[in-house]
């Protein structure tokens, strides 16, 4: 990668001084980037910020899954914590990562680790985008990226989703000549719609020279997708970020990586700074060694959402057939009153994407708590 002063290459992809300024801030700030995860825009969405939930509340709003870290990485983290003063005092982070090359097929200098992918996602856009180099993604899609790009000055083109609800591909390389990210989260948030393999490289054929492809494959464990390591293996132009939050139960233990060419992670690394926490790093590392850890898991979700939507056929409610651990429901008023009003059930949804403001997102719990949303959502909607 070419040497040049941050300043200087900034200029050149259209900051102003005042861009420059707001980046600064993001430096100073190390890996705590001013930004949103999941549960933030969550709490915001439903103002409830800094409130607790009740202790009988059904929580199925974040996307977390209520099945938690599985038994060895609370094992593998009761082991750790003791070295808790330390930055990775026995190689916990290079072990990790070479867990993650074997399960990828990868070389390590292709893989960057992370405390969750939330973090990668907004260096990405940090390092990709600029006044002159837009963010084209799909609508509604995972708001988080769009924030980061606005905070620097970074246009957002928001494609529509198409009638199958996955990403426009075409659309978006026609939106723009110039845009520096292409964002596909797939299967995509909130929608758990799948984008297919042949679309994704459709992407990478197509994008204009110099940008890249952002695949966000947070949820594609709980799906039988292909995962796209394949693309990195091939040297393609894509980051893709994984997270254990999801489908390995983690959102509140931290651990999550980023996939890509050296010289792709290398332009990611100024936007931030830190060590994982190594207690994330040994459950994580515990969890990739846990036959089927991930097929059961994909199984136990899939057979607790097919339930939920039986019900929701049976009582004529509309949905978005999905293949993750959410699904966007239909309310026929807007979206937002049927949580406030589910709330008062102890109920805690999902928010709402302006794109579809009569749609609100439904996270899948637990089966037991899936049964209190049916109760809940009968006695909300009639």
């Amino acid at each position: 990668m070419t040497n040049v002063k941050p300043e200087i290459g900034s200029l050149a992809r259209g900051f102003s001084r005042r861009h420059l300024g707001r980046i600064s801030s993001l430096l100073t700030a190390g890996a705590a980037l001013p930004f949103y995860n999941e549960f933030a825009l969550a709490q915001f969405a439903t103002g409830r910020l800094g409130v607790p939930m009740p202790p009988d509340a059904v929580r199925i709003s974040s996307n977390e899954n209520p099945l938690g870290p599985c038994k060895e990485a609370l094992e593998a983290i009761a082991k750790v914590a003791p070295f808790g003063g330390r930055y990775s005092p026995n190689n916990e982070q290079g072990v990790f990562m070479k867990a993650v090359a074997e399960v990828e097929g990868l070389k390590m200098d292709s893989i960057a680790v992370y405390a969750g992918s939330s973090d990668p996602l907004h260096r990405t856009v940090c390092a990709f985008t600029s006044p002159t180099k837009s963010l084209v993604m799909g609508d509604p899609g995972y708001e988080a990226g769009a924030r980061a790009a606005e905070v620097i000055g970074a246009k957002v083109i928001r494609v529509p989703l198409r009638k199958d609800y996955s990403h426009d591909v075409k659309a978006m390389i026609a939106a723009d000549p110039n845009a520096g990210v292409f964002y596909i989260c797939n299967p995509n948030n909130p929608t758990g719609t799948l984008t297919s393999k042949e679309d994704i490289e459709y992407i990478l054929a197509n994008k204009p020279k110099g940008s890249i492809l952002l695949l966000d494959e947070a949820y594609i464990h709980f799906s039988d997708a292909p995962l796209g390591s394949y693309l990195v293996a091939q040297e393609k132009d894509v980051i893709i970020l994984r997270t254990f939050s999801k489908a390995y139960g983690m959102a509140g233990i931290r651990a999550g990586l980023a996939l890509g060419k050296p010289d792709l992670l290398d332009q990611m690394r100024p936007f931030g700074a830190g060590m994982l926490p190594i207690t994330g790093i040994a459950a994580a590392t515990a969890s990739l060694k846990v036959k089927n850890l991930v097929a059961e898991r994909r199984s136990i979700n899939a057979k607790v959402r097919e339930n939920t939507f039986n019900f929701l056929e049976q009582k004529k409610y509309t949905y978005v057939p999905s293949v993750s651990n959410k699904f966007m429901l239909f309310c026929g008023k807007p979206g937002g009153e049927v949580a406030k009003a589910m709330a008062k059930e102890k109920i805690f949804i999902g928010r709402v994407w302006p794109a579809w403001p009569n749609h609100v997102r439904v996270s899948i719990g637990t089966q037991a708590e899936m049964e209190k949303f049916k109760t809940a959502l009968v006695k909300v909607m009639g």
